[in-house]
Formats: structure tokens, sequence, C-alpha cells
């Protein structure tokens, strides 16, 4: 490997925009390594240029087979922002590299539409699920994107708007610091209809006052969602697992961010899409056999944008046949199969694992421990009487829902 390697930031407008020490270090530098658009913008004669196209294993071995001269790896903007700076002293170590950072074309968009960036929220789609990022919009005040190609601004704008998410102002900022420098100011609507260069930043504004829902809906919670909140099916109405009762299973389910979860027979997905915001970087599979259900769940899990939720349409066991198994299982329903799943679902269960299922008879309640304890699962019991008030002009009365059953399971 060569002597100490510069890792020096260069922006859109190339040599013109560098301090005199960077200016200076390229200058000197017997090997200069970068993009070729990079190494395009700087002319420096007498140095080998060396093109670095491919992956960072390719870097590294370019970088390893490195003569002893003067390096300069050139980098867009501020190399340890979102940048190559990162990677290479993780990997050689910092003691390999002094870096001599660019203005980065995030500060540069920040500054174009006077925007404080201390506290907004920052993702590069280039190596991060838009899925993941766009449900973190939803309640930032000030956001801003590296795109790329394939996910631009335009898709941005149109992945948010499917979700309701319609409360920000966009500006798209192209070749900051450079004579052809744009910068676009719209409405998500208007942006998603446009055509954008490669070399841009997206900035987000939310508006003043602007709730993080969509405009007329109810304010969305972790969990325990009020019942009225979720779609259900018509014939069906009233099987959804109340909202104290989703409260109590959730929490008898242990769940962390990480969490593999089934729920089994996950109707209009209310419990199912829950789980999934509490296990967001996990996955959350929702089994539901009837076509009906599975749309409403489908059509709920828009309104509350859970990108850990996936929803199967088919029958246990059958349909879990293929999933990892959990970490965690929900299973209700009032049919005869429930002990028998019940069973098949405690096998695939982790060590560690926890089960709950809720149930409304008592003979499935007998029926289910027994299973639980074949499996050789500690096993408690929850009885659940629920009375909610109903106010009538100065006096509340108590509305009581139908007792249920909540079985607990947890694999030592």
């Amino acid at each position: 490997m060569s002597e100490r390697i510069h890792i020096v930031g260069i922006g859109d407008d190339g040599l013109d925009g560098l301090t005199g020490q960077a200016r200076q270090l390229i200058e000197d530098a017997g090997i200069l390594i970068g993009n070729q658009g990079l190494l395009d913008k700087v002319a420096s004669e007498g140095a080998e240029k060396i093109v670095s196209s491919g992956t960072l294993e390719k870097l590294k071995q370019q970088i390893l087979d490195l003569p002893d001269k003067p390096t300069v790896l050139l980098a867009g903007g501020d190399p340890l922002f979102y940048g190559i700076a990162r990677f290479l002293t993780e990997t050689f170590g910092k003691d390999r590299f002094e870096v001599v950072p660019h203005v980065s074309s995030m500060q540069l968009a920040f500054a174009r539409v006077k925007e404080s960036w201390d506290d907004a929220y920052l993702s590069n789609l280039a190596n991060q699920p838009l899925d993941r990022v766009v449900d973190t919009i939803r309640t930032a005040e000030r956001v801003g994107l590296f795109t790329t190609e394939a996910i631009s601004p335009s898709v941005v704008a149109a992945a948010l708007l499917d979700r309701r998410i319609d409360y920000f102002t966009v500006y798209v900022c192209e070749n900051l610091g450079t004579r052809d420098e744009t910068v676009t100011q719209g409405e998500l609507k208007s942006i998603a209809e446009q055509t954008f260069g490669p070399m841009n930043v997206m900035v987000l504004v939310r508006r003043h006052g602007a709730a993080d829902r969509p405009s007329g809906s109810q304010r969305r919670r972790l969990f325990g969602n009020p019942d009225d909140l979720f779609l259900q099916s018509r014939p069906k109405r009233g099987l959804l697992t109340p909202s104290e009762v989703r409260c109590i299973a959730l929490s008898e389910m242990d769940l962390n961010h990480e969490s593999v979860v089934w729920d089994v027979g996950a109707g209009s997905g209310a419990l199912a899409i829950e789980a999934a915001s509490i296990a967001s970087s996990g996955k959350v599979f929702a089994i539901e056999m009837d076509a009906e259900d599975y749309g409403v769940m489908i059509e709920n899990s828009k309104m509350f944008n859970v990108p850990a939720l996936v929803p199967v349409h088919g029958q246990a066991p059958t349909a879990w046949a293929d999933l990892p198994d959990p970490d965690s299982v929900f299973v209700g329903g009032s049919g005869r199969m429930v002990p028998e799943l019940v069973a098949g679902a405690a096998k695939r269960l982790k060590k560690g694992g926890r089960i709950v299922v809720n149930v409304s008879s008592p003979d499935n309640l007998v029926a289910v421990e027994a299973q639980l304890k074949a499996a050789g699962l500690r096993s408690d019991v929850r009885m659940i009487n629920i009375a909610r008030g109903q106010y009538q002009l100065d006096r509340v009365r108590f509305d009581a829902l139908n007792p249920t059953f909540l079985v607990l399971g947890a694999k030592e």
C-alpha cells in the first residue's frame, strides 16, 4: 500500500470550488483515483489516473495495489457524509487517510432553500429502502434526500402521495454549485409529474401546523387504535379484536423492533398492523384465507404505512410452510381448528418465543391450554372483561363487550 492517502471532496464545479489546500494536494499527486466524472473535473499533468467505477471490494483491491506515491482519492462533496471515507477508514484504519472535505451538496441544497438542517431527517436512497424512508418522512419537519436515477424525486413524491402524505413543500435542487444550477419548488403532486436530472438533492419542508396524518383522519397510534379506525367486512363486523384486547395481547407477545411475527387468522389486520408498527425492522406475516378480509387488510395497511407487514393469502398451516420461524405468534378465532393450529405453530416457535391465543369459548380455552402443555410450553390464561363508557346527557353508563380469553404460551 502507498503512503498516506488524501481523500479530497470535490463539488460539481470542479477545481473552481476547491480550497488552496485541496488544489495543491491534487497538483502534487502522483496518483488520482475517482470515478470518471470526478477525474474529468481536474487537470493534473503527470498524475496517473485510476478509474474506480466498480464495487467497494474492487476499490479496496485498487488501494492495496497502489505504489508508494502521493495519492489523492476524489470523492463527491463531503467524503464523510454518505461518502466513501467511512468505508475506507473502517477497512484500512483511520491512520492511513487524511480527509479534506468539500461543502456537501446536501448542505448547499438547504442553503439554497434557506432552511436549517441541524434537526432534519437526512437519507440516501442509494442504500436505504424507499418504504422505510417514506415511513420516517411522515413525522419529520424537514427532510433531505439524495435520490437516484431509479428512485427519482417524482418516484418519491408518488410514494408519499400513495400513503396520503401530502403536507410537504418540495424543493428539487439540481447541479448545485454549477452554472446549470436549478431549484424547483412545488407541491408533491406537481413534483410527481416532472422529470429531473440525475444530479439532484430533494428537500421537503412540512407546511406550518400540518399534522402527521391525512387531513380529516384520526391520529394514528403505535398500538391500541380505536376499532372504528379500521375497515371491516360488513357481514363480519364486530369480529375485530377490540383495542383493549389488542393492547394486552401485544404486550404479552413481548415484541421488539426486529421481531418475526405470525398473525394466524389476521382478518382485517388490526393486530398485525399494530404489531408491524412495533416490529418496524422485523417482519409481521399476516395470514388470512378469506379473500374479502384479505382485501380489507390490504386497505387498512395503506392507511397505517407499515412496511414490516407481509400479508399472506392462504390457509394455515399450509400458508406458513415457507415462512421463517417466528419469535411471536398470535392466533385468533373461534373455529374447531384453533387448537390444531396452535399445536402446529408451537412447534415452529423459536426458543424463548411467545404465543398468544384469543378464544371466546371455554371449550377452546381448555383445548388450547392442553396443546400448549403438550408442546412443552409454559402456559397462562387471562379472562378479559371490558365495559366502555357511553354518555347520555349528563350521565354515563357502561356497555360490556363479550368476555374473551387470552391463552399465553412461552417456550423456555
